[in-house]
């Protein structure tokens, strides 16, 4: 794509505003404001637009040359988008919970080794639900059940077939499951050599690590580690099966390789250091690998064993050792998250008084992804076993009952929901009071002079920015929900003595046990409507702007941030986002140009971390404008390690201070940066950090204007560009940069 910027250097000093949008996934000619645009780098993906020359209105403020930079398809495309929400879900919440580890230096490979091991056995649940679906359910129990087989042909052909021969037929399911996942995540994508900056980044910040550190190896490295523990995996159920009543030497052999296949991936993944490597490493990369080729192979041998091996399978209700295998998986990540929260709060740091909530995002965030793979899985088991009971009598229906440990999980999990739904309705209801307070006293000192008639515009006012405050609620209702999970996950491990739900709460609390199984086929029922809900909303979120910015900010939030926990959760946008932006700016500056950087919502974070990569040759002549931006609001709070003062404060000095943030009280995401600038708040702030920040009221009035029959509407996070208060900053920005040129020797 030709460049519409000159070919050689110029002396003109002309300004370039370079436009970076956020969630919205609004096209070039909506951010620039401007019908007429044409692309002038880049591609479908991820290009740079401007307006074409020669249409009225083609410059922006004071003659500046506007340019835009969109990326809403990086993340992927609508369909792969849209499911990868539902069936990647927790695999990105897990990845994202390795990047809020606290502040300090310290315990950082213990927390990094912790979320990766935990992040592997969210690969095995996933394969042990599959397992769970076509060897235990479908092969042992179905197959082995006459009335199961009636009217299924599909089954049938298996049904006079030794357990064995049914096993080994239907392990082709999860090996196919496992090597549709490993297809997916090995998918070649863009080149990141052709996007990397050739420079080393100036900042020693780890927020400047994003686009800069190339993440393939280890992606590569950690996907080799999960598919040979998901292949073990299936090994361990297959085994364990066969060993049950009494284990031959070649089924110990096995079982001892497959073991030593566990092992090695889980230590593998606590020797952080080495599978952290930049770049190629042959000693890393052949272990990785040839861990991989072993466990396919075992793979293989196994199967045969199953489908060949004389001696009688035993006769028990489910597929043997399968149900103590998911329990024992489940308490194995019940200690590994008290480990990691004990490690986490120990090590905490940060600044002295600051909230131990903030230290717990990674443990949060894991305990979330856990639980939802949890109910994730239950539910695939439970519902596949709903369809083949086929409400059948009391014998039938207990043949294909789903294993203990999933029954006490759906419970748990429904339990966990629903009392973080009553605890957010109380926390609502108790903190009404105080944040319509606050929206009160704010909205007031914004229109002092507001006419009667305008009464309930301004109560709509107050209750948006009363919503919005509630933003902060967040953070120890999600403290709640985890905790609760965690619980619920805990109580699974009942599974494992053979206790049902109904018959232990009924004993020690006093519930029925009837209300007990109705509330476990209501948890299912509950599950199912949530993984209903992520596609409807998935798919409304491209067809509703409004709704788009509450579901894309969660999904461009954990795709920010590169694969180094789990490798099949989404790419990572900005590793192509942040060096694609510093060589453009790079580029405009060496061409003599000198650019004013506006990002709105993420796009100011995905501008935060290329100015910490700019040289000072570049950051000299660059200045910064970000509205409706969560640097503050919600990164400092979740990624403290990544996005703190000092990280915020060396993105103004690197800029001059040439920096302009513009925020709303009715925005629940956007916030300020260092000071608020309320009326009537004593602030204490000095320096150039006092004059970054910028609030607006919103909306600019309560009553429709002489020309108009509605009053203007309520933006919240919507995006600026045509308010008077961002041409304003524009100006001012756009005078620095230019008076800082006519002082350049």
């Amino acid at each position: 794509m030709a460049d519409a910027s000159p070919t050689g250097p110029t002396t003109s000093g002309r300004i370039v505003e370079l436009r970076v949008h956020g969630v919205s996934g609004a096209g070039a000619d909506q951010v620039l404001d401007r019908p007429h645009v044409h692309q002038v780098a880049g591609d479908r993906s991820g290009g740079f637009y401007r307006t074409r020359p020669g249409y009225p209105g083609a410059t922006g403020t004071d003659g500046v040359t506007l340019e835009a930079y969109r990326w809403s398809d990086l993340p992927s495309g609508t369909a792969v988008r849209t499911l990868s929400l539902v069936f990647l879900l927790p695999f990105m919440l897990c990845n994202v919970a390795l990047w809020m580890r606290p502040a300090g230096r310290a315990s950082k490979h213990g927390i990094v080794a912790l979320c990766r091991v935990l992040a592997l056995t969210l690969t095995m649940l996933y394969v042990l639900s599959i397992v769970g679906v076509a060897l235990d359910l479908v092969a042992w129990r179905c197959m082995g059940t006459p009335s199961c087989m009636t009217g299924r042909s599909w089954l049938s052909w298996l049904g006079g077939r030794s357990p064995g021969i049914r096993l080994g037929v239907l392990a082709l399911v999860p090996v196919g499951a496992v090597g549709l996942v490993w297809w997916l995540g090995a998918r070649p994508g863009h080149s990141f050599d052709a996007f990397r900056t050739r420079e080393p980044a100036a900042s020693e910040h780890r927020l400047s690590a994003v686009g800069q550190w190339d993440g393939a190896p280890l992606v590569s490295r950690l996907r080799s580690v999960h598919v040979a523990a998901a292949f073990a995996t299936l090994d361990g159920s297959l085994l364990a099966a066969r060993a049950s009543q009494g284990a031959s030497w070649e089924t110990v052999l096995l079982l001892v390789a497959t073991g030593a296949v566990l092992l090695a991936c889980l230590v593998l993944l606590t020797v952080v250091q080495s599978i952290d490597r930049p770049g190629p490493a042959a000693r890393i990369d052949g272990l990785t690998r040839g861990l991989r080729t072993i466990a396919c192979g075992l793979t293989i041998l196994v199967i045969v064993h199953t489908i060949r091996s004389p001696k009688p399978w035993p006769q028990s209700h489910e597929l043997p050792g399968y149900g103590a295998t998911v329990a024992w998986l489940f308490a194995s990540q019940t200690a590994l998250l008290v480990v990691l929260a004990a490690l986490v709060m120990w090590r905490r740091g940060g600044r002295p008084g600051s909230s131990p909530l903030r230290a717990l995002g990674a443990p949060v965030f894991v305990t979330v992804a856990a639980g939802l793979a949890v109910a994730f899985s239950a539910e695939l088991v439970y519902r596949v076993s709903d369809v083949l009971d086929r409400d059948g009598d009391t014998a039938d229906g207990l043949a294909t009952s789903p294993p203990l440990a999933y029954k006490w999980a759906i419970f748990g999990f429904f339990i966990a929901v629903l009392t973080a739904l009553l605890v957010g309705g109380v926390v609502t209801v108790l903190t009404r009071r105080e944040r319509w307070r606050a929206a009160t006293a704010i909205v007031a000192a914004d229109f002092p002079h507001a006419p009667p008639e305008a009464a309930e515009r301004l109560r709509q006012v107050e209750r948006t920015v009363a919503r919005a405050r509630f933003t902060e609620r967040l953070e120890p209702l999600s403290m709640v929900y985890a905790g609760l999970a965690a619980l619920g996950l805990a109580t699974s491990v009942l599974g494992l003595f053979q206790l049902y739900p109904g018959d232990v709460i009924q004993r020690y609390v006093g519930v029925p046990a009837d209300l007990v199984n109705f509330l476990i086929g209501m948890g299912s029922y509950a599950i199912a409507a949530i993984v209903l809900g992520l596609v409807i909303g998935g798919i409304f979120a491209y067809r509703t702007a409004q709704f788009r910015r509450y579901v894309g900010v969660l999904w461009d939030l954990g795709t920010f941030w590169p694969r180094a926990a789990h490798p099949f959760a989404p790419p990572c946008y900005a590793e192509r986002a942040v060096p694609e932006l510093t060589r453009r700016i790079t580029y405009l500056v060496e061409q003599g140009e000198r650019v004013l950087l506006a990002g709105h919502s993420h796009g100011s974070v995905l501008l935060a971390a290329t100015v910490l990569q700019l040289p000072p040759r570049v950051t000299d002549r660059v200045a910064l404008l970000t509205y409706g931006s969560p640097l503050q609001r919600v990164y400092a709070r979740l990624f403290p390690a990544y996005v703190n003062d000092q990280v915020l404060r060396e993105i103004g000095e690197r800029v001059g201070w040439r920096w302009r943030n513009l925020w709303r009280d009715t925005d629940p995401l956007g916030g300020w940066i260092f000071a608020r600038h309320r009326p009537g708040d004593h602030e204490t702030l000095t320096g150039p950090m006092a004059a970054v920040d910028t609030r607006r009221a919103d909306p600019h009035g309560v009553v429709p204007p002489p020309y108009d029959s509605v009053p203007p509407p309520i933006l919240g996070h919507w995006p600026c560009e045509s308010e008077e208060s961002f041409v304003a900053a524009e100006r001012d920005l756009i005078e620095r940069l230019r008076a800082d040129r006519r002082l350049s020797p």
